[in-house]
């Protein structure tokens, strides 16, 4: 093992990472709160300074830290997920792209069922700029944009089911697999259909429909599923 000029073993990044993760808790530190710095980082762990700097990266690709340059390392806004991104995983393939629908599939339209009992101003006022948001993308063709307001309304419309946790389950399987929902909205190409039946998704919640919100978010991951399933196994 090197920490100087060479190669670091992962698990060492792996274990930096996992001690200054549980030293955040422990101090209670929050999102936009300051940490220790680089220096002190590598004294306390007892390992270079660049071994400190590269294992800061692979938090800071995450969204848990967030290195400012000439300020110093700050606790980033998704320190609190159960769920971190990997930045090291592979692209990702037509069966994973399945996979991660099939799970959205299941989870999603019970949580948009409860959001229409609940149909929060706030949330809804939300939803409605996601919305306005989406439809400039689609004019603008900034697909990478239209990708993530699209998630965006999905994980407003799990916040409006007042479940805590079903909502952070649901940001787990829209931001951290953000590539692979890049991807999907590539494939599936429909971006208009998107829209409308995001609008008809709304309009269900904010009637207080919950059967109706379960059906068309159901019908709407399913439509998208049945083009990645085809693209993944022509």
């Amino acid at each position: 093992m090197s920490t100087s000029g060479g190669v670091v073993r992962r698990s060492l990044l792996d274990d930096l990472a996992t001690s200054m993760l549980a030293l955040i808790a422990d101090r209670r530190l929050s999102s936009g709160d300051q940490f220790e710095s680089v220096r002190s980082l590598a004294d306390r762990f007892k390992v270079a300074v660049p071994t400190i700097r590269e294992a800061l990266r692979r938090l800071e690709a995450t969204g848990a830290v967030e290195l400012r340059h000439g300020s110093g390392v700050y606790v980033g806004q998704h320190i609190g997920r159960l769920i971190l991104a990997n930045p090291l995983a592979p692209t990702p393939s037509g069966d994973r792209l399945v996979e991660l629908l099939q799970a959205r599939a299941l989870i999603e339209p019970p949580v948009a069922a409860l959001a229409a009992r609940l149909r929060s101003e706030d949330a809804l006022e939300r939803m409605d700029g996601h919305l306005a948001a989406a439809e400039e993308l689609i004019a603008s063709g900034d697909h990478a944009g239209l990708a993530e307001v699209n998630m965006a309304f999905h994980r407003s419309l799990a916040q409006a089911s007042g479940n805590a946790t079903l909502a952070e389950v649901v940001e787990s399987v829209t931001v951290v697999n953000v590539r692979e929902q890049l991807e999907i909205l590539h494939i599936h190409g429909d971006r208009q259909t998107d829209l409308q039946e995001h609008r008809a998704i709304l309009e269900a919640v904010r009637a207080g429909d919950a059967e109706l919100a379960e059906r068309l978010t159901r019908e709407h991951l399913d439509g998208v599923l049945a083009v990645i399933e085809r693209a993944a196994h022509p």
